[in-house]
Parts: C-alpha cells; structure tokens; sequence
C-alpha cells in the first residue's frame, strides 16, 4: 500500500515536468542551430529599407538585436493566426517552439535593431 501512495507524488511530478518542457525550450534558443534556419528571413529581414509588395506595400523590420522574446511571441502570433501578413504565417507555421526560439537567439544576439 505504502508503495502505490509514493508513486502518485513521483508520476505528479513527472508529470508537471514534462508540461513545463516547451517553456524550457523557448528559454533555451541556440543560436548556432539557427544559421541552417534562418536563410528564409534573411530574404526580406537582412534588406535594410526592404518592402514587400504582398499583400500591401510593408516596411520589412530589421530584426538584428530585438529581444528574443518579442520574436519569439511574434512567431507564435503569426503561427495562430493572430498577426496577419500571409507570408509570415505560412513561414511561422513551418517552425516548431524550439525553432522560434533558435531563430530569436541568432537574431538577438546579431546586433542593434534598426527602427
């Protein structure tokens, strides 16, 4: 009986382990396993003064030096559908929790952001 009342603590922990891991991942970006990620940004993000033309005329951002968790949250609206430029949605779509997090460590850490 002793031994069936220590599982139920052990598998709760176990459990709420395992739910935290996406945050963990989000917190752990690896910027060196963004560079094979990152070449679909570069096409409009490393232009400076860049726009687009779809679906609006549009000032692409130059994201070098933003906060990785404001690129992170910004992946994951456009991912939700939540922000509306169709080619970011369709980009965001395509990336997994951990590969927002890569992509914004590599451009967090790339420098000043142009405004």
């Amino acid at each position: 009986m002793r031994n069936k009342i220590m599982r139920i603590p052990v598998a709760l922990l176990l459990l709420s382990l395992s739910l935290s891991l996406p945050a963990h991942a989000q917190a752990g970006g690896n910027a060196d396993a963004a560079k094979g990620k990152v070449s679909m940004c570069m096409g409009c993000h490393g232009i400076p003064m860049y726009k687009t033309a779809f679906p609006l005329v549009y000032s692409v951002p130059m994201i070098g030096g933003q906060s990785p968790d404001y690129i992170v949250k910004a992946l994951q609206a456009y991912r939700a559908g939540d922000r509306s430029h169709p080619t970011m949605q369709g980009i965001a779509r395509g990336l997994s929790d951990q590969d927002m997090a890569d992509v914004a460590a590599y451009y967090g850490a790339s420098g000043k952001a142009d405004k």
